[in-house]
Order: structure tokens, then C-alpha cells, then sequence
């Protein structure tokens, strides 16, 4: 062999070795494990089956019109106390003849950073005739119809309703379907098997605000309904909202959960 091509020869061999190293594949990065429920949260069905449950933001009938992040399953979860109360109001309406029905409870915190972004964009607007015709997707911030953090995330809130027993099944959303607001009359509005409380859930608007005035006659008694029986189990209302309880003690005051819905 020539001294030159010896010389190429141990040239060569560094770098044929720096290519095998950056040709080899990278280490598997290891993956964030998702965080899990604490003990405290339970399956609302576990505690009392015979609640009704249409967790709307698992589906697409929902103000944003996509399945919210955060949402594995349409499952209720709540804290123990939480949904031991709603038992408790559960017994005293089934004996009048009603049922409750949940739309949503424990909420993620990546499901509320879903919201955020959504009410961002302000050319996404595919549900406003159902969900907000009357406001301006611009201040959904400012009217508090958004905000960064939710009750729903600490596990003790919930949004419900009531249905008259024997329950009469509620027809799947059609993506697409034409939309009608939310305060329109109940045969008119898209078909809900609740008891008709002036507006149809998520209502944006001033009209769910639980005690308005234009809200009359036997609209305003199903809701004092619900209100009366959820305050005797320990609940407090949020008066914007007909729909929205929350636990008095609840025991996470201060934590905003972010496991999934599963």
C-alpha cells in the first residue's frame, strides 16, 4: 500500500464511523404518562345509574361544533361528595316523577384551553345560530361567556337539567342540520327530551340566567324545581346559567384538574 493511500485510509475511518453514529435512529423519546383521576373522583353511574347522562361536549352538538380536547368517553366523573349529593336530589325528584340529566361535569383544563382557542377564532363561527346568535363572538371574553379556568375542573360542578319520567330518548345531532337559536320555543329549537326551561342548554344569552324575569309560568317553575331540590342537596347555582351547580363544599377549592374524560 502508498503512503498516500494509507493516509486516505485512516481518514476514511473516522468518518465512516460519524456516519454510522448519525445514521443510527435517535432513542425512543419517552412519552409523558397522562395524569389520573385522584381517588376522590368516582363514575356518576357507579354512585347512581338511574341519572341520565348526554355529555355534549364528547359529541359535536356543542357551541365550539367539534369534539372538545380531553373528552375520551361521554362519562360523567365527579368528586364522591359531589355525586352522592346529586343522589340525593336524584331520590327526592324520581318520587315527583322526574330525572335529572347531566351535560357536562368534570371538565378537563385542556378541554376549558379548547374553549379559549376557540372563542379566538373569530371566523369559526359554524354554531352561532344555535348557541349565540345575538352575541358577538368578539366578546364572549368579555361577557363571561369564556374564561381561562372553570369550577367544572375541580370536579364538583356540573351542568344539568330535568326530564319527565318515563324518559323519551333525544335524537343524535346531524352535523350540517340547519341551526335555530337557543331561545327559541321548545317545539321550534333542536328537540331535547328535558323539561322546557326557556332555553336550550349553553345558551348564550341573558335569558338563561336562572331567574330572569322574561322566563314565566311553567318555564320558570321547572327551573325553580331543579334549583329548590339541588340547593336542599348542598348545590349552589350560578345564577347566569339555569343549568350550571355546584357542590357548596367541595373538596378541591383550589385544583384544576387535567386528566381525561375515561
Amino acid at each position: 500500500m502508498s503512503r498516500l493511500s494509507a493516509v486516505l485510509r485512516t481518514l476514511a475511518l473516522p468518518l465512516t464511523a460519524l456516519l454510522a453514529v448519525s445514521a443510527a435512529p435517535a432513542p425512543a423519546a419517552h412519552a409523558e404518562p397522562e395524569p389520573r383521576p385522584p381517588k376522590e373522583f368516582v363514575a356518576l353511574s357507579d354512585v347512581d345509574p338511574t341519572i341520565l347522562q348526554e355529555m355534549r361536549y364528547f359529541t359535536r352538538h356543542n357551541f365550539t361544533g367539534h369534539r372538545v380536547d380531553g373528552y375520551r368517553r361521554p362519562v360523567c366523573l365527579l368528586t364522591r361528595p359531589a355525586a352522592e349529593a346529586l343522589h340525593r336530589a336524584q331520590r327526592v325528584l324520581l318520587r315527583k316523577g322526574y330525572t335529572l340529566k347531566v351535560y357536562d361535569c368534570y371538565r378537563p383544563q385542556r378541554a376549558v384551553n379548547d374553549f379559549v382557542a376557540w372563542a379566538k377564532d373569530l371566523g369559526d363561527e359554524r354554531m352561532k345560530a344555535e348557541f349565540y346568535p345575538q352575541v358577538d363572538k368578539s366578546r364572549l371574553f368579555l361577557d363571561g361567556y369564556i374564561a381561562e379556568k372553570s369550577g367544572h375542573s375541580r370536579g364538583s360542578t356540573m351542568d344539568v337539567t330535568l326530564v319527565r319520567l318515563p324518559a323519551r330518548p333525544t335524537r343524535p345531532y346531524v352535523p350540517g342540520e340547519p341551526l335555530v337559536p337557543c331561545y327559541a320555543p321548545k317545539g321550534v329549537r333542536f328537540p331535547d327530551n328535558s323539561v322546557d326551561m326557556g332555553t336550550g342548554y349553553d345558551c348564550f344569552d341573558t335569558l338563561s340566567h336562572t331567574l330572569d324575569p322574561r322566563i314565566d309560568g311553567r318555564r320558570r317553575a321547572n327551573r325553580l324545581l331543579l334549583k329548590s331540590t339541588l340547593e336542599g342537596a348542598g348545590f349552589v347555582n350560578l345564577k347566569e346559567e339555569w343549568w350550571h351547580y355546584t357542590l357548596r363544599d367541595e373538596p378541591f377549592r383550589d385544583t384544576y384538574f387535567d386528566f381525561p374524560v375515561r
